[in-house]
């Protein structure tokens, strides 16, 4: 007859713990509401400097550090990949897809703001991308904003950007897009 051990002891827990439960309304109108801004605004830029500035010299905006200029990009950021635009075409609407899919369990609000900014950078672009020259899904993203030294982006872009520091900056405070705080326990081994 063997002899009864004893229970081993749990091993001490290191994996992520969900600290609550999501609290309030879901976030989705407000998502919707940012994006739906940055769409129009980058819109709006665009139509405004392609109509006054296309085929004009830049006007200075704060001395030749920071100038306005239309330039027509085929490519990504700092005119990279300019063969590739079918691929960022293809890209931006997968980054569309994932915020909708991420929108249905959305409860915070940062997160909202956050996936907003990065949803209307994205429908800004994909604009570009589906309905200017040369042609549908070939499409030449309008850039307008120079800064010395640097790139020159769109209004698009900066959603984007700082929509993205935004989700890095969430992600390590632990918040998690259902309203929820992702905590590590304090045990180690």
């Amino acid at each position: 007859m063997a002899e009864p051990t004893e229970p081993a002891e749990p091993a001490e827990v290191t994996a992520p713990v969900q600290a609550e439960a999501p609290k309030g309304p879901r976030r989705v109108g407000v998502l919707l509401v940012v994006a739906v801004l940055a769409f129009l605004i980058d819109l709006g830029s665009k139509l405004l400097v392609v109509a006054r500035l296309e085929n004009h010299s830049a006007i200075k905006v704060i001395g030749d550090v920071v100038t306005f200029q239309v330039i027509r990009n085929s490519g990504a950021a700092f005119g990279m990949g300019q063969a590739l635009t079918v691929v960022f075409t293809m890209i931006a609407s997968a980054v569309i897809v994932v915020i909708w899919r991420i929108a249905r369990r959305l409860y915070s609000l940062p997160w909202a703001i956050a996936l907003g900014l990065l949803l209307g950078g994205a429908l800004g672009n994909l604009t570009d991308r589906l309905f200017r020259a040369p042609g549908i899904f070939r499409g030449h993203v309008v850039d307008f904003i120079s800064v010395q030294h640097f790139a020159v982006f769109n209004l698009a872009d900066s959603a984007i950007v700082c929509g993205g520091i935004l989700v890095v900056l969430l992600s390590f405070r632990g918040s998690n897009p259902d309203g929820t705080v992702h905590q590590q326990s304090g045990k180690t081994e």
